[in-house]
C-alpha cells in the first residue's frame, strides 16, 4: 500500500520571518558571571564587574580541553559548571501579553524577572517561551532578568553541548485576540492537482490553515513551482499578522515503489549532523547555520538528520530555502542513561512538552519530512519499550498527523528481531549500522520502509548500491557528513604514540572531537566526500577526482577504526619519501582513467561499478606533478586533475565566505586562511604558527583548524594552520564599516584582508 503524507511549509515560527505585535531581538548587552552567585536573581546586586557579552554565547568555546574536565571524552573534555546572565531592559505591560522567547539554553536554566522565578527549563536543545507580564514594573521603569544556567551536571550529552545561552533571545508581545502568535498556527498544503511529468510545477494547490481554536480556512493557488532539494520555492502565505513562506510538495513512500517527492522517486542521500557549529562551538548564529547546509548541500546530500536533538529555527529556515531534506530527531535516549546524567533524568515528566515544543516549532517548514522521536534506546529488550514508543508517536501526531514518525534502531548483539513489534510502531524504519539484515528483514515483514539511519564511511559503495536495487531501503544517511566537538576520537586514524582504539573505549585526550565528516569542520571536503557525491549524483557531479593515500609508513604506521577512512590527502608533498611506493587514488564516472607522472604514463586502468568507480594506481613517489585524466568510452581524453608539489611556506591566504556582511552585530564572516609557497601554490602540510588580528567594526570569535589534538583555546587570536590552513570567525559590529583582518606569521609575508559591513540587504 502506497502511504502519503501532505507538503508542509516553512516554519511558523520563523522569527525573521513574520509580522508580530512587537518582537525585539534581546541578545545585546548582557552581563555574565562565569561562576553560581549566591541571589543573583536579586535586583539591588552590583553586576558592575560582571563580563559584557552579548547572544548566541557559549562560555565552554573559551576553555582549552583538559583531562581532567569532568564531561569527558563525549564531551570533548570541556568544563560546563554553573553560571548566570543578566540584562536590565524596558517593556510595557500594558500592550499585551509579554513573553522572553529563549531558542535555546544548555541547561537546566531558571529565569527570573526583578527577583520573581519567572520559569525554569530543563532540556537544552528545545525552544521554550515565559509569560513575564505580571512580573514587569510599569511602563518607564527598567526591569531585570537574571537566568541562572546549570551545565554541572557531568556527562550528560554523548557530544560536545556548550554551556550557556547559545541561541537566540527575543523579547515578544502578543495582543488578546489578534492571530499573532505563531506556536498556534499550521499551514499545510491540502492537496496538488496536476503534477507535471518532471515533478516541478502543478496546474493548482490549495493550502490549509489552523489557527487554534479558529475553524480551518482553504485557499487555492493556480499554477504553482513544487519544492524540492533541486528547486527550493517558497510562497509567502499571509494569516492575520503573521506571513509563513510556503513550499507545495508531496511525499509518499512504499516498500515497492520507494520515496517519492511530488510523484518522483528520490534515492536519499543523507548525513547526520551534530548541532555545535566548530570553531563557534555552540554559538548558533544564523550565517553558521546556513553555512552548515551549505556546505552539506555542496557535498553532494539532499538530507540531513538533526542528530541526536532539535536542531535551530535559522538552520530549517536555511534547509527550506537551499533546498535539504530533514528528519527533525527530538532525542537521543529515553528512560535508560547513556551518561550519567542525560534526558533520562527528565524523559517522564518532560517528553510531551518538549516534543511539543519541537512539532510547534518546525511543523510548517517543507524540508522536514519526518519526526524521530530517538536513537539507539538501551532499554531496547525491555517490553514498555513498544509503549514508550507509542507514547511518543501519539504526542507527536497531536500536533501534526501529516508527517512519518521514524526512530533509529540499533543492536549491539545477535538480537535483532525482538525489534519488530517496535519496528511496527513506526512509519519508517532507521537502522543504525543494520542494514546487511535488510534482506531477512523484507522476507519477514515484506511493508516494512527502510531507510540506513546511520552508516560507516567505508561502506559508501555498499549503501549506494543497496538503495539503488532495493526500492524498500529509500536512504543512506552516514555519520556523519559534517566533523565535530566531543565524541572524541571517532573517525579518527591512529600513528604511533597517539590514543589507539574506538572512542568509547577509555579517554583519548588529547583528542577532543570527531573526524568522521565528510567535511572537516573548517569546511574542507574529504576525498570520501568527493566519491560519495559521484556515487549519489553521477549527473551532476564533477566526472574525476584525484587524491593520494598516507603510505602506511610515512608516519611510522596507520590505525583505523570503524568509523575512520584510510587518510588520503589533496597533496604531492611527501618529503623523506622519494623512491619509496605510494598510490594515488582517482575517482571517476568515466570508463577509464591515465595517470602521469611528471609528464611519463604510469597506467591506464578501466572503471566502472565492478572497481567500485575508483581506480587505485600504485607508483613510486618524486616530487613533481601527478596528473589523472579521464577517457570517454573513445580513449579520447576528457579531463583532468592534476596535484603538484608545493615549496617551502612564504606567505598566507585570506579567503573570505563573503566579501560583504551585515553591521547587525549578529553576522559572521568565515575566512580561510591557507598557507603558499613563492609560486602561490597551497602547501598541503603546512603547519605554521599564526597570529590573528581583527579591527575596525570586527570582532575576532574564533579561529581554529581540523586538527582535532590542537589544545589551543578556539578564541586565541593564535592558531597553528595543519594541512596547510585553518578558519577564521569574525563577529560584526553593530556599525557600519570596514573590517581589517591580518594573519601574520614568522618569516612569511603577512596577509591582509579587508571586509565591508553595511547595514541590510546582505544574503548569507
Amino acid at each position: 500500500m502506497l502511504r502519503s503524507v501532505s507538503a508542509l511549509l516553512l516554519s511558523a515560527l520563523c522569527m525573521g520571518a513574520m509580522a508580530q505585535t512587537s518582537r525585539e531581538n534581546f541578545d545585546f548587552n548582557w552581563r555574565f558571571a562565569e561562576r553560581d552567585v549566591e541571589q543573583g536573581q536579586l535586583v539591588t546586586l552590583d553586576d558592575n564587574d560582571w563580563q559584557p557579552v552579548n547572544l548566541p554565547h557559549d562560555w565552554d568555546i573559551s576553555h582549552a580541553p583538559e583531562l581532567s574536565a569532568p564531561s569527558g571524552n563525549d564531551g570533548g573534555y570541556f568544563p560546563g559548571g554553573i553560571c548566570w546572565y543578566r540584562k536590565r531592559f524596558a517593556a510595557d505591560p500594558s500592550a499585551g501579553s509579554v513573553r522572553l522567547h529563549f531558542e535555546g539554553v544548555y541547561q537546566l536554566c531558571q529565569v527570573y524577572v526583578n527577583g520573581n522565578l519567572a520559569g525554569e527549563h530543563h532540556y537544552g536543545y528545545t525552544p521554550f517561551s515565559l509569560d513575564i507580564t505580571g512580573f514587569l514594573n510599569p511602563s518607564g521603569k527598567d526591569n531585570v532578568v537574571a537566568v541562572r544556567v546549570d551545565n554541572s551536571a557531568q556527562p550528560n550529552c554523548r557530544w560536545y553541548s556548550g554551556s550557556g545561552i547559545y541561541r537566540h533571545v527575543w523579547l515578544e508581545t502578543f495582543q488578546q485576540g489578534a492571530i499573532d502568535d505563531p506556536s498556534r498556527l499550521f499551514v499545510r498544503t491540502g492537496e496538488i492537482f496536476g503534477i507535471s511529468a518532471d515533478g516541478t510545477h502543478a496546474d493548482s494547490a490549495t493550502v490549509r490553515i489552523t489557527y487554534s481554536d479558529q475553524p480551518d480556512e482553504t485557499r487555492t493557488y493556480r499554477d504553482v513551482r513544487l519544492w524540492s532539494p533541486s528547486s527550493p520555492t517558497l510562497y509567502d502565505v499571509q494569516v492575520g499578522s503573521l506571513t509563513v513562506k510556503h513550499g507545495f510538495r508531496t511525499i509518499s513512500y512504499s516498500s515497492d515503489e520507494g520515496f517519492l517527492l511530488n510523484g518522483k522517486q528520490l534515492l536519499i542521500n543523507g548525513a547526520c549532523v551534530h548541532h555545535d557549529d566548530g570553531i563557534l562551538g555552540a554559538m548558533a548564529f544564523d550565517a553558521a547555520e546556513i553555512r552548515k547546509v551549505r556546505l552539506m548541500k555542496e557535498a553532494g546530500f539532499n538530507l540531513i538528520r538533526t542528530s541526536h536533538n532539535p536542531t535551530t529555527r535559522a538552520f530549517l529556515d536555511a534547509c527550506d530555502s537551499l533546498g535539504m531534506l530533514v528528519i527533525d530527531e527530538a532525542f537521543d535516549g529515553w528512560r535508560t542513561l547513556k551518561t550519567a546524567h542525560d534526558y533520562h533524568d527528565f524523559f517522564d515528566t518532560d517528553y510531551a512538552s518538549d516534543i511539543a515544543a519541537l512539532v510547534l516549532r518546525d511543523r510548517n517548514h517543507p524540508c522536514v519530512i519526518a519526526w524521530s522521536i530517538g536513537n539507539e534506546v538501551i532499554e531496547r529488550k525491555e517490553i514498555r519499550v513498544i509503549q514508550t514508543a507509542r507514547k511518543l508517536k501519539a504526542a507527536v501526531l497531536s500536533h501534526d498527523d501529516t508527517r512519518p514518525v521514524t526512530e533509529a534502531l540499533c543492536s549491539w548483539d545477535d538480537d535483532w528481531d525482538i525489534f519488530d513489534p517496535h519496528a511496527e510502531v513506526l512509519d519508517i524504519v532507521g537502522y543504525n549500522y543494520m542494514m546487511h539484515k535488510h534482506e531477512g528483514d523484507h522476507e519477514r515483514c515484506p511493508e516494512r520502509v527502510m531507510w540506513q539511519t546511520e552508516s560507516y564511511p567505508r561502506d559508501a559503495f555498499l549503501n549506494w548500491q543497496r538503495t539503488s536495487q532495493f526500492p524498500y531501503i529509500i536512504g543512506d544517511i552516514v555519520w556523519t557528513g559534517l566533523d565535530y566537538l566531543g565524541e572524541s576520537g571517532i573517525g579518527q586514524f591512529y600513528h604511533p604514540g597517539e590514543p589507539d582504539g574506538e572512542h568509547y573505549n577509555g579517554k583519548h585526550f588529547p583528542f577532543h572531537g570527531a573526524y568522521c565528516g565528510d567535511v572537516d569542520i573548517t569546511g574542507w571536503r574529504k576525498p570520501i566526500s568527493h566519491y560519495r557525491q559521484l556515487l549519489w549524483n553521477r549527473q551532476t557531479a564533477p566526472t574525476l577526482y584525484l587524491a593520494v593515500k598516507e603510505p602506511a609508513g610515512y608516519h611510522g604506521g596507520v590505525s583505523e577504526t570503524l568509523w575512520s577512512v584510510w587518510p588520503t590527502w589533496e597533496s604531492w608533498n611527501w618529503e623523506g619519501w622519494e623512491g619509496k611506493p605510494i598510490e594515488a587514488e582517482i575517482y571517476t564516472k568515466a570508463p577509464a582513467v591515465r595517470l602521469y607522472l611528471n609528464d611519463e604514463l604510469i597506467a591506464t586502468l578501466q572503471v566502472d561499478s565492478t572497481t567500485e568507480f575508483k581506480a587505485t594506481i600504485p607508483l613510486t613517489y618524486q616530487p613533481g606533478t601527478l596528473r589523472a585524466v579521464a577517457l570517454d568510452a573513445d580513449g579520447r581524453e576528457t579531463e583532468t586533475r592534476t596535484l603538484t608539489t608545493a615549496g617551502k611556506p612564504a606567505a598566507s591566504r585570506l579567503s573570505p565566505d563573503r566579501p560583504t556582511v551585515n553591521a547587525d552585530g549578529e553576522d559572521i564572516s568565515f575566512v580561510t586562511l591557507e598557507i603558499l609557497d613563492a609560486d602561490g601554490n597551497v602547501v598541503p602540510n603546512a603547519s605554521v604558527p599564526t597570529q590573528i588580528a581583527v579591527s575596525g567594526e570586527g570582532i575576532l570569535m574564533s579561529a581554529g583548524t581540523a586538527n582535532m589534538q590542537d589544545l589551543e583555546p578556539l578564541t586565541s587570536p593564535q592558531v597553528t594552520t595543519w594541512q596547510g590552513r585553518a578558519l577564521i570567525a569574525v563577529r560584526t559590529t553593530q556599525k557600519p564599516g570596514k573590517i581589517q583582518i591580518t594573519a601574520s606569521s614568522p618569516g612569511l609575508t603577512t596577509s591582509k584582508l579587508t571586509l565591508k559591513s553595511v547595514k541590510g540587504g546582505v544574503s548569507n
